[in-house]
This record gives C-alpha cells, sequence and structure tokens, in this order.
C-alpha cells in the first residue's frame, strides 16, 4: 500500500530561531513535512515557486516586504493556504485581522520568546492539516447561492427575554462572522459567540464587527447582563458561559481547562445555553476544524433548541459542523448565505422539538 503523501509546508520568518521552533514542533507530526525555510517574502518567492508547498506559515513582521503586503501578493497571483504565526499585540492583532481579510485562514500567536512555540506544536500541526485539507477540497457552488434578502426591521420587545441567539466558530469563523452578522437586523435578542482565537485578537475583532452591524458588539465582560441589540464575543483564552441574571442571562468568564484543546469552547457555551435557555435557543455552529461544539449543539437540541450547522459548500472547514451533523445535532443544515434568514425564522416559532 503506497503511503499517504505528507502535507508539503514553507516557514516564513525573519527570525532564525523562530524558523526552527516552528520546523521542529511541526516534525513532531509524521503527516507534515517542512521543505524549506525563508528568511523574508523574496526567499520565499523563489521557494513557493520552485517546491509548489501545500501550505505556508508566516510572520507578518519582516524586513523589505512585510507579511501582509506578501500575502496579498501571493493571494492574487499564487494562491496556497497560509497561516499566520505572529506576535500579536494590539497593533500585530489589528496587522492579524487585516490578514485574514486578506485571505490568511488563520492566525497564531507567537509566544514570547521564539524556542516556546515548540509549546503550541499540536495547535499548529492542527492549523496546518485543517489548511491543507480546505485547499483539496474541490470548489464547490456556493458563490451561486443568494444571500438571504433584506431582513425586515424588529418590533422592540417583539422577543421573549429569556430568548438568545447562540454562535459558535473556529477555522474560517471570522471571515464567516463578518458575513453572517451585518445581515442581522438590529433589536434581536443578544447573541453570544465564542469564536476560536489568540488572545490579545478577541477585541480587535469585536471592534471591527461592531462598526460592520447594525447593533453593539463587543469584548465580553465577566458578570456583565445581556440584552436585545447586544452581541459579546468570548475573550481569547477564556470560556464563556451563561448564568441566570435578571429576567435573562448575564455572563461568567473563566479560566478553567481547555476543552478539546481549546480555550474558550464552543461547548460549553452550549451547553451552559441548553441547561439556561432550552427552546429560547437559537444556535448555529460555524466552519472550524476538530468537533468542538458537536456535543453541545446535541445538548441544545435534545433542550429543545432550533439547531443550526453550516453546509459543507460554504465551509472554509468542514470539521466542527460535520462533526455535529454525524451526531444529528442540527435541526436545520444551510450553507453561510441564508443562515441570518434561518436564525430569525427560527426566533418566530414559540417552540422548537
Amino acid at each position: 500500500m503506497k503511503p499517504a503523501q505528507k502535507i508539503r509546508v514553507i516557514v516564513v520568518d525573519d527570525s532564525a530561531l523562530a524558523r526552527l521552533a516552528i520546523r521542529d514542533a511541526l516534525a513532531q507530526d509524521p503527516e507534515i513535512e517542512v521543505v524549506a525555510l525563508a528568511s523574508d517574502p523574496y526567499d520565499a518567492r523563489e521557494k513557493i515557486l520552485q517546491l509548489e508547498p501545500d501550505v505556508i506559515t508566516l510572520d507578518l513582521e519582516m524586513p523589505r516586504m512585510d507579511g501582509l503586503t506578501f500575502l496579498k501578493i501571493l493571494q492574487e497571483h499564487h494562491p496556497v493556504p497560509v497561516i499566520v504565526v505572529s506576535s500579536l499585540t494590539p497593533a500585530g492583532s489589528a496587522k492579524a485581522l487585516e490578514a485574514l481579510n486578506a485571505g490568511a485562514l488563520d492566525v497564531l500567536g507567537k509566544p514570547d520568546g521564539s524556542r516556546n512555540l515548540r509549546q503550541l506544536s499540536r495547535k499548529l500541526a492542527s492549523l496546518v492539516k485543517a489548511a491543507a485539507r480546505s485547499r483539496r477540497r474541490q470548489p464547490k457552488t456556493v458563490a451561486a447561492v443568494p444571500s438571504s434578502p433584506a431582513l425586515a426591521p424588529v418590533v422592540p420587545g417583539q422577543f421573549s427575554s429569556r430568548r438568545i441567539i447562540l454562535i459558535g466558530s473556529s477555522t474560517g469563523g471570522v471571515e464567516a462572522l463578518r458575513s453572517l452578522l451585518p445581515q442581522l437586523p438590529n433589536g434581536l435578542p443578544p447573541i453570544v459567540i465564542v469564536q476560536h482565537i489568540p488572545s490579545t485578537f478577541s477585541r480587535i475583532m469585536a471592534q471591527h464587527l461592531d462598526q460592520m452591524c447594525p447593533f453593539t458588539v463587543r469584548e465580553a465582560v465577566d458578570g456583565e447582563e445581556l440584552h436585545p441589540g447586544l452581541c459579546v464575543v468570548a475573550p481569547g483564552d477564556f470560556h464563556l458561559i451563561l448564568m441566570p441574571g435578571g429576567r435573562g442571562y448575564k455572563v461568567r468568564l473563566t479560566q478553567s481547562p481547555p476543552v478539546h484543546h481549546c480555550r474558550p469552547a464552543v461547548d460549553l457555551l452550549f451547553r451552559s445555553g441548553a441547561e439556561l435557555a432550552g427552546r429560547n435557543a437559537v444556535a448555529a455552529l460555524l466552519t472550524g476544524m476538530g468537533v468542538d461544539g458537536a456535543r453541545g449543539l446535541l445538548a441544545l437540541r435534545a433542550a429543545g433548541a432550533y439547531t443550526l450547522a453550516e453546509h459543507e459548500d460554504s465551509c472554509v472547514v468542514y470539521g466542527m459542523p460535520q462533526a455535529a451533523i454525524k451526531l444529528n445535532a442540527a435541526v436545520d443544515i444551510q450553507p453561510l448565505p441564508r443562515i441570518a434568514q434561518a436564525i430569525l425564522s427560527a426566533l418566530s416559532r414559540p417552540s422548537h422539538s
């Protein structure tokens, strides 16, 4: 039997220590082969054309040409899946968000001291494998699926104070949220989001979404009460669960151990929603690698919530929705352009089985 072909990776970073650390971290996975190291985009360009890698890891702060400029050129002329590995200072987080907008598949924060990258070997290898799978999937026809029509304005007080919208996402999720959330009208029940994201990046992402949406989007604060017209995003490195608060819910942030190697974890949010909101919840599980959120979505469905999974055709990475669908956790399966309408339709129903 012919052995499976390894995933070929080029590491682009101006730090020699970082290049070696990333190479060594990826070398621990037998499915991955680092075929070249590059010190800057000019060096990388020649090696990419020669070696045709499956995935590139890319630093953003480099001499001669910054990583963001290189990424934009690369995606235009020679598209290759890119994982950004960079120091996510506040300024760096803004650049990382721009990198996602420019076509990077995901972002991994570089810890202080390049040698500590070895601690992230499992996460980095998982992202590389997800990136390779995203490239190898055949192009779908999702571009032909029309977006939801403009949604009608919401009447104040239209929804019960017990209603809530829960969303989970991972790889490809930042762009999915940028597509989904602006379609939703103001005045909906509170929206709570867990996106797998590095710490320091969640606040920048929330601020960016806030500028795009007709309702308020911000990073969640421990203990705050949720209300209609508010969307909160779990801070990076903190789990977010729902607690009783007022007539509805409040937020609890914890740093309990990771779940599915993730913190925040979608499963914890969804399970708390199943316990507290039950049939009053509408939940959507979007693109992402792994299985986080699948069992939580199943718990929500069992509690009577209306549960949605993103259709394979629009997923960057189909892992999380696929895991939920295999468990029969989704009441409905829709491509991303139709999820906003599905959420609003679900909210108009008094209860769900």
